[in-house]
């Protein structure tokens, strides 16, 4: 019995990608927005070929991926920006949503999203992050989007009756 491998690829050329980047902590998503792009530049994707989304924070980044999703004119979208642990249950609440939000904009859509918000006890673990998870997520979002192209849906064929 021979297993049915599905190719992956983390050849960019040609796919379109749009990025959200939260602005809260604003150091983070600057940092996380550049270390990506030149990951993504790496990988073969053109700066034409990537559309910016700033929002104020986590919270609001589900929603930007929900009206690039809406426009089917991208290969794989990546979330951007950094909630910080403070003193109250807003940390949990922000990180949690966002989260789920960005999951549920994916699957709804049927587009790969790469989730590099990050949730970190204090500034310190954010900035020793903020470059590895920007290029983690460039990857992933080539590699799923690739990945994705390799799958065709039941809509995308034409019924025949004479089969």
């Amino acid at each position: 019995m021979a297993v049915d491998i599905i190719p992956t690829s983390t050849d960019g050329t040609d796919l379109r990608i749009g990025i959200v980047v939260s602005r809260f902590n604003e150091y983070a998503g600057r940092g996380e927005f550049e270390a990506c792009m030149d990951e993504l530049r790496k990988l073969g994707v053109m700066d034409e070929d990537v559309t910016k989304v700033s929002v104020p924070g986590a919270l609001e980044i589900p929603f930007a991926l929900m009206k690039l999703a809406q426009t089917e004119e991208y290969d794989a979208l990546i979330a951007l920006g950094a909630v910080i642990r403070g003193e109250t249950y807003h940390f949990e609440l922000v990180s949690n949503e966002s989260g789920a939000g960005i999951t549920r904009i994916g699957l709804d859509y049927e587009i790969p999203i790469a989730n590099g918000v990050l949730t970190t006890e204090n500034d310190e673990q954010c900035q020793e992050r903020i470059e590895m998870k920007a290029r983690d997520c460039a990857r992933c979002a080539v590699e799923m989007a690739n990945l994705a192209k390799e799958f065709v849906s039941a809509d995308d064929f034409e019924e025949n009756p004479e089969d």
